[in-house]
């Protein structure tokens, strides 16, 4: 297979759980194939590179070969290549420890709680 659909391409490889969440995304601008942004319909050949904005983060992938049925997670290396920068993937990381989590069993937080908790997620 030479080209394939880059909404069918993004669902294959599993970077969306749903074609229709593909689409959307390149409705969106946030894919994009060697620096342009495309429609759901562009097709994505071998050697091409991929940017998708999962936000904070940009993804960025190269296509090693094209594939339009979906594949399992293990075999996933096969056909895209990861070359997301480090700092990109630091992002992600930080929003992880940003997010505030309370312990189980501790109950609804109280007013002062959930005005403290507001006030961290939002200072970003």
């Amino acid at each position: 297979m030479d080209t394939v659909r880059i909404d069918k391409f993004l669902w294959s490889v599993r970077l969306f759980k749903t074609r229709n969440l593909a689409v959307e995304a390149c409705e969106k601008h946030r894919v994009s194939i060697n620096g342009v942004e495309v429609k759901p319909s562009r097709n994505v050949k071998t050697g091409d590179k991929m940017a998708v904005k999962k936000p904070p983060v940009v993804y960025t992938y190269d296509v090693v070969m094209p594939t339009d049925k979906r594949q399992p997670a293990a075999l996933v290396k096969n056909y895209i290549m990861d070359v997301t920068p480090r700092e990109e993937l630091d992002k992600a990381n930080m929003v992880q420890v940003a997010f505030v989590r309370r312990d189980r069993g501790m109950g609804r937080p109280t007013k002062r709680e959930r005005r403290m908790m507001e006030k961290l997620t939002l200072e970003d």
